[in-house]
């Protein structure tokens, strides 16, 4: 049997492309995010797409993922979020300076207010959340006497609590990494179809991580998994060198490297064994990798040839990772159709 047509395309493209896309082409964006160092303006307001500032390897421009359906969409504005829906699909994003409006940290307060919002768009078109991006700077260092991706998990629990929703079981896949500046930048993909999480036999799940990682466990899945247009897609979220709930190969790039990828293998599995039609496999799969130190990127690369072959599609940026023991972060996805079409 042949597998369904994918609903959902990912393209990455240089941000120079952007302005010269077709009208087709354009009617057909569904959102993404842009990097490069310092932040573009991206003269796209009418499509949500995140601009961050995060630096890419050395001679590579400004570049774009960017998810694409074929569905009929249109555009809207829910405060500050931009998003574009359809009738399967919605792709939304916000930026946000900290703020100080009460006694709690800026990011705290701003990550909480950015999520309620988030959640009240969601709630009122009847879209289920199904894989966030979290972009911030500084996503290691102490402020207000706690780390500041502490304050942005507790932030962000507040906002699901507040809601009604869990923060346990099946929450979203997400990630959150370190930017070179600017404000807070979430971009989010939420769909009108029920949404497995997916977690790793070989990982303590992040919501039940113990508490010398923060007095608030972050609320996200291994992995999201969704069937649309009756065709299995795949999100895996953030991804590193965790076994149990502690990090592993401590200053060891290569190691920790091959560590994540071992991660991602037993999520595929287990995304497999939850879909029994699906065949998602690690050369299928479209990866983004952060890695710390730009040093460290020539064996980043190598390490993932190694390991998967030539993967389908793979932008490396430079970026702090949510622990500072950890040298590098790969996420994942598949299911989905991959390229220009």
């Amino acid at each position: 049997m042949m597998p369904a047509e994918a609903i959902l395309r990912l393209e990455v493209l240089p941000a120079s492309r952007l302005s010269s896309l077709a009208a087709d082409e354009r009617s057909g964006v569904l959102g993404g995010a842009c990097f490069s160092h310092p932040a573009l303006p991206l003269g796209t307001a009418d499509l949500p797409l995140l601009a961050v500032d995060m630096v890419l390897p050395p001679g590579e421009e400004a570049i774009c993922e960017v998810w694409h359906t074929a569905e009929p969409l249109e555009s809207g504005q829910h405060g500050t979020i931009r998003y574009r829906q359809g009738e399967t699909l919605l792709f939304g994003c916000v930026s946000l300076d900290e703020v100080a409006g009460d006694a709690r940290p800026p990011l705290q307060a701003t990550t909480e207010a950015a999520y309620q919002s988030i959640f009240e768009l969601l709630e009122a078109r009847g879209y289920h959340a199904l894989r966030f991006w979290n972009y911030f700077p500084a996503i290691n260092q102490e402020s207000h006497h706690k780390e500041r991706y502490r304050q942005f998990n507790i932030g962000r629990q507040d906002a699901f609590l507040a809601h009604g929703r869990s923060v346990i079981g099946n929450v979203p896949a997400a990630c959150a990494l370190g930017s070179a500046g600017g404000g807070l930048h979430i971009a989010f993909l939420a769909a009108r179809a029920h949404v497995t999480s997916v977690e790793n036999p070989r990982q303590v799940s992040a919501y039940h991580y113990p508490s010398q990682y923060g007095p608030r466990s972050p609320t996200f899945s291994r992995a999201g998994l969704v069937k649309l247009g009756g065709r299995d897609m795949l999100f895996i979220s953030g991804t590193a060198s965790i076994v149990g709930h502690q990090t592993l190969h401590h200053g060891d790039v290569a190691t920790q490297t091959r560590e994540c990828l071992h991660n991602i293998a037993a999520i595929v599995a287990e995304a497999n064994r939850r879909a029994p039609g699906a065949d998602f496999r690690l050369d299928n799969l479209a990866y983004k990798v952060y890695v710390r130190q730009p040093g460290h990127l020539v064996t980043v690369r190598r390490e993932m040839a190694q390991f998967i072959g030539d993967p389908v599609s793979v932008i490396y940026l430079q970026a702090d990772v949510c622990r500072a023991d950890l040298l590098v972060e790969i996420e994942a996805s598949g299911g989905h159709a991959i390229g220009p079409g």
